[in-house]
């Protein structure tokens, strides 16, 4: 009686589990705003796959967001001039205090760049370019404001950074 007892009680856990899972998967990411979008993402949501998803999707030809939330791994970058790569270091279960950066495209893809501040249970604060986002428990909240003008990036020597490309005013 007791091992049917378990079962049952096993079999709805998983059921409610697989039930909240599917709803929450199909909970809308984002919607219009007249600047822009708003995004709020869950928990264990990519930040710069969906934003990208957004990007192609809704095909916007820049933009520039800021950001708040918590993030269960925030992979930050610190690029090294000499080397011309980033050296990263990942922190976990950490509020990201403040997000902010910019869309544009590089080709047919999107480009984006995101920079941010973290904070830790003690307060300790971390920043710089986000190379990896991840939502934590909670949510996070992206406001994207889109730019009429399409902009690229392109690699630029010596750095062998992604930069920016503006159109010259005439």
């Amino acid at each position: 009686m007791i091992k049917k007892i378990a079962t049952t009680f096993l079999f709805f856990l998983v059921f409610n589990l697989s039930q909240a899972q599917q709803n929450d998967a199909s909970k809308c990411r984002y919607t219009k705003t007249p600047q822009g979008y708003l995004m709020v993402l869950r928990e264990g949501d990519n930040v710069l796959e969906l934003i990208e998803k957004l990007v192609q999707e809704q095909n916007i030809p820049s933009a520039n967001f800021t950001g708040i939330g918590f993030a269960q791994d925030a992979t930050f970058g610190f690029y090294d001039f000499g080397e011309k790569k980033f050296h990263p270091k990942t922190f976990n279960k950490v509020e990201m205090g403040s997000i902010t950066g910019s869309i544009a495209w590089s080709g047919e893809k999107p480009s984006i760049h995101m920079h941010g501040v973290a904070t830790d249970d003690k307060f300790d604060a971390y920043g710089g370019h986000i190379l990896a986002l991840k939502v934590g428990t909670g949510s996070m909240e992206i406001y994207i404001t889109v730019n009429p003008e399409k902009l690229e990036r392109k690699v630029e020597q010596p750095l062998n950074a992604n930069v920016l490309q503006l159109p010259c005013i005439k």
